[in-house]
């Protein structure tokens, strides 16, 4: 009998695997990927986005994409993703037999033209393209379709999107088949204020159900900041890289900051360290980011739940009450 997991507040969905790896342009053997993929999700992690089934000439860091969700589809009660840039990659990541794909559109024109050599007409044209596959695809084995709205918060050097102009382009996203989108503030350029703002108006338009994630950078340092507001808003998925690979939230710290706060991901938080450690075996000569894995986890992590906390602080006089 499958064991069940508890339940969660919020989930944390690893992206390093995908960002981190394409923009360090670092081959990974297959077998370090499965190892990264297994040691994540023994720690508790539930989502993680596998890489990108894109033509091995163009991502050559991708191409054991495929043999790689061979080996971890078993994993229980895993949410295994990956992102296509196209139809071909669906194609490819349908046979096989990945939970989700993530397909990205850039939020202005101009970057769609610039990135994916298309306008936004025509990538609706290729949702929903995707959308008919899917849909013929046996109900038990059917992905859910997801589309990445890049550079949703704006740009570094154009300054802010439009909120009106995602919001439509959301709502044309949904009418074209996307099940659920992910707001990406791909240049790390987006406050808490617009990230408020920017999940309300997209919702208005394309539903409740919409906005099923957020992918933050942390370029200026306000990656967390950003999360936390995205979560309170009512955003149930952040997305992360562990050790920060690729520029974006450190997924360490944002488990931290979430357990911290009393919000439940699920995740053994040293158990995650103890992937990074072994993550970082592969990776020589990388980086890796967050302020968790540097000073460790304070006493009494993680917190008491508040009923226990209650207790502990009745238990503990205010100076005031302390004799004299």
């Amino acid at each position: 009998m499958t064991q069940r997991r508890p339940p969660v507040d919020i989930v944390v969905s690893e992206a390093g695997l995908c960002d981190g790896l394409r923009a360090l342009r670092q081959r990974l053997p297959s077998a370090a990927r499965q190892a990264w993929v297994a040691a994540e999700a023994a720690a508790g992690v539930r989502d993680i986005e596998i890489g990108t089934f894109a033509p091995p000439g163009v991502l050559p860091q991708m191409a054991d994409v495929a043999d790689a969700a061979s080996h971890v589809l078993g994993i229980a009660g895993l949410t295994v993703a990956a992102r296509v840039p196209n139809f071909l990659g669906a194609e490819r990541a349908i046979a096989a037999g990945v939970h989700r794909i993530a397909l990205p559109l850039f939020a202005s024109e101009a970057d769609s033209l610039r990135q994916m050599n298309r306008t936004h007409a025509q990538m609706l044209r290729e949702v929903r393209r995707i959308a008919q596959r899917i849909g013929a695809v046996p109900r038990q084995a059917r992905p859910r379709l997801q589309v990445r709205l890049e550079m949703a918060f704006g740009c570094a050097l154009a300054g802010p999107m439009g909120e009106s102009a995602v919001a439509c382009l959301a709502e044309a996203l949904m009418a074209a088949g996307c099940e659920d989108i992910v707001l990406c503030d791909t240049p790390g350029c987006a406050d808490p204020r617009q990230v408020r703002r920017l999940t309300q108006a997209v919702r208005e338009a394309g539903g409740v159900q919409a906005v099923s994630g957020i992918h933050l950078a942390n370029t200026r340092g306000l990656g967390l900041a950003n999360a936390l507001t995205a979560v309170e808003a009512g955003v149930p998925v952040v997305h992360a890289s562990l050790g920060g690979l690729g520029g974006n939230v450190v997924t360490e710290d944002l488990v931290f900051l979430l357990e911290a706060v009393g919000l439940r991901t699920g995740i053994d938080l040293p158990a995650l360290l103890a992937a990074r450690t072994a993550v970082a075996q592969y990776l020589p000569g990388v980086t890796l980011q967050g302020f968790t894995p540097v000073a460790g986890l304070p006493a009494g992590f993680p917190p008491a739940p508040p009923a226990q906390l209650a207790s502990a602080t009745k238990a503990c006089p205010m100076a005031s009450d302390a004799p004299k």
